[in-house]
Parts: C-alpha cells; structure tokens; sequence
C-alpha cells in the first residue's frame, strides 16, 4: 500500500466484510443497456495478458460506480475487493460471500450488460471453515476463478481442500516488508510446497520493490506459481511506505519487469493496483493504462 496506514486501510477493508442487510431497499428495475466496453489494449490481449483493475484503485467509488470507470478505460475485468462498498445508495452492500441474491444477479447483469466479467476477487479468509466454503460458493457464482488473499497459516489444509473441490485458484499477495506474511517469493512457495497446483501467488513486483527485493529476481523465483499478477510502480526502493507512482516514472524497474513476465512465458490477469488516489485519478489510469500497452508493443515487436 502507498504508506503503512493505506496498508492498514485496505486491510480494515478486508475484515469489515461483514454482512449489513439494514436498508437493502425495493429492487430497483435495471437502467438501459450499455454499450459494451471496446478493448483499449489489442497489444496485451495478444501476450496473454488480461487487463484487469483492482478495485483498491477506485475505494472512494462504491463497484457500481467504479465499474464504469474502468470501462471508460476500455477494460473488461475487475477485481474487487471484499471489503468494497457495491453501491452509494444501499451502505450496507459490501462485495463478499455475503452480498444477497437479488444484488449477485444486479451486479451479474451489469456485468453481463457491458461485457465484463469478474476472474478475481481480493478476500479476506477468516479461518473458520463456514466462511471459506460460503466465499468460494460465491466465486463459483459469479464465475470468479482466483482468490487473491494473504491466508493464515493454520487455514491452508481447508483452502486447498476447497481449491480442488472447486476448481478455484488461490493466489497469495505479497504485500511490503513488515506488513505481509507473504512478503517475499520464498514465503509464498514455503505455503505452496507439495500443494495443489491450484495455490500459488499472485506476484506484485512493486511491492517486492518496497522490499527492497530484485523483482526481476523474485519473477523467476517464483516461475510455475504465478497465478495472477498485480501491476504497480513505487517511487522508491527498499521503502515499505513508498507511494505508487504513474507506470514507468518510480523505480520499480517496470519496464524490465513486463519484459521478464513475458520471457517467462506468463498469461493471464495482470490486474493496475494503483494506490495513489488524487483528483487525477482518472487521468493516472487513463496513462497506467497507456504504458503497459506500449510496452507489450514493443515486447511484440522485439520478438517478430
């Protein structure tokens, strides 16, 4: 996260994942159809990389709302975050295995309505084996395949138990140094070792770059276990706290980083985690987004 409070923000996120049902309201009819969105990264589509946005990235937005932003990025996926308010006029909606039925079908049919689609969802398991197998029913439903968490210890037995049972990856996050039990690759092929192919990370380079980690390094530790891939550039190394910055303008080596992904053969989501919320949040994306697609331009080129 950009300081040690973010971090604590997104974790407070995580476990307010609790189910309100007070004020839900009527069911409301669905607005017109929209158009669905236009893919605004041809380049990454054809390195295997699925464009997806963290919703952490819009937390002052509630999904509905942060949904259409992402669209106007022209992206098609979304990850959300448990702890993630769905929707300004009914507070107590958050994006988890509580949400109630009627809401799963609205928020499906927005989906559906725009052409997008929901493959990871960043929860929070709290250990008890109701939870865990209530959250990967909801997956199943919303046909969300990778669990993005930092699970404990003592829940991984039940987690891969579930995993298998359901055909639904667990990646483990990498938050910085300090603020994540997964902080480094070594961690997270340790939780890994002589499990299920389905349980592996889900790699952040920008964070191992907080770590003052080699991300370039840490990729290829972690070659045959990376599910999923967050993107995201500090503005210094070796600093837990260090703030995201705009995509290639930090020192988390970005360039050399996609480079190394692609070397390694990876496809699959490669989701913006960007934390650095201003005004011109907007504007950031709209250049996050212009970045990566140039460089998996370029990545094409070269190997032509």
């Amino acid at each position: 996260m950009m300081h040690a409070r973010r971090v604590t923000g997104r974790r407070q996120f995580l476990k307010g994942s609790v189910a309100v049902v007070a004020g839900l309201g009527a069911w409301r009819a669905q607005p017109a159809r929209a158009a669905e969105v236009q893919l605004s990264t041809p380049c990454m589509e054809k390195l295997g990389w699925q464009l997806s946005v963290q919703l952490y990235t819009y937390r002052r937005f509630p999904l509905f709302e942060a949904m259409e932003k992402v669209a106007a990025l022209g992206i098609r996926h979304i990850e959300p975050l448990t702890g993630l308010q769905v929707d300004a006029k009914r507070p107590g909606l958050l994006a988890n295995e509580d949400l109630p039925p009627e809401v799963r079908k609205e928020l499906k049919a927005r989906l559906a309505d725009r052409g997008m689609l929901l493959p990871t969802i960043f929860a929070n398991f709290t250990g008890k084996q109701d939870q865990a197998k209530r959250l990967f029913d909801f997956c199943k439903e919303m046909g969300t395949g990778i669990i993005v968490a930092e699970p404990p210890a003592d829940t991984l037995d039940l987690i891969e138990k579930l995993c298998d049972e359901y055909r639904i990856n667990v990646a483990f996050h990498n938050h910085a140094r300090g603020q994540s039990p997964y902080w480094k690759p070594e961690l997270v092929l340790a939780a890994c070792r002589n499990r299920s192919p389905r349980m592996g990370g889900c790699s952040d380079a920008g964070q191992w770059a907080r770590s003052g980690l080699d991300p370039v390094e840490s990729l290829r530790k972690m070659k045959g276990r990376i599910i999923s891939f967050h993107l995201k550039d500090i503005a210094k190394r070796n600093d837990p706290d260090s703030r995201n910055t705009v995509f290639g303008e930090g020192e988390g080596e970005f360039a050399r980083v996609l480079k190394e992904l692609k070397r390694l053969g990876y496809r699959g989501i490669t989701a913006i985690d960007f934390e650095h919320d201003t005004p011109a949040l907007q504007e950031d994306m709209a250049r996050n987004v212009a970045f990566v697609e140039g460089q998996a331009k370029h990545l094409l080129a070269e190997s032509e």
